[in-house]
């Protein structure tokens, strides 16, 4: 990592910083819109579990990337809210699937619903070429988040 670091041309760091800044903003910014009892932390664990489940707790962990003492955290709330559901794994009495119950997909839909129209009404007041520019920005972060992900 640090090798990295020291080659990278300042100019190229400071993009980096700039981007940074711009995702993490964007990011908070939806968040609040979308205005769900839920933290982030959990929003993520909900979605992951809806869109790759069902899934042991330790396969959530290793796709949030988080450590397993957070994911029982995590999964004990989402469980208490009714959003998902534990089931034993019929491969390993130790552990349980995990799915997401209409409770949670329909939370899923409304949070990501309100983060749309938010992102939408923001690029409405753009020019076409602004547009297209974000469009193309999407499909290259995109890219960058399957290479990490391979």
């Amino acid at each position: 990592m640090t090798e990295t670091l020291a080659t990278t041309p300042p100019e190229l760091t400071e993009r980096a910083s700039r981007l940074r800044l711009a995702i993490t903003r964007t990011a908070r910014r939806m968040r609040q819109e979308a205005g769900s009892e839920l933290g982030p932390a959990s929003v993520s664990a909900l979605a992951t579990i809806d869109r790759a489940g069902p899934l042991t707790a330790g396969e959530l962990a290793r796709v949030e990337r988080i450590q397993r003492p957070t994911v029982s955290r995590l999964l004990a709330r989402l469980e208490e809210e009714g959003l998902v559901t534990r089931a034993a794994d019929p491969d390993d009495g130790r552990c349980s699937i995990v799915t997401t119950t209409p409770t949670g997909t329909a939370l899923l839909k409304r949070l990501r619903g309100r983060k749309n129209a938010y992102l939408a009404q923001r690029m409405r007041k753009l020019s076409d070429d602004d547009v297209i520019a974000l469009e193309r920005a999407a499909e290259i972060l995109e890219r960058v988040l399957e290479e990490d992900a391979a």
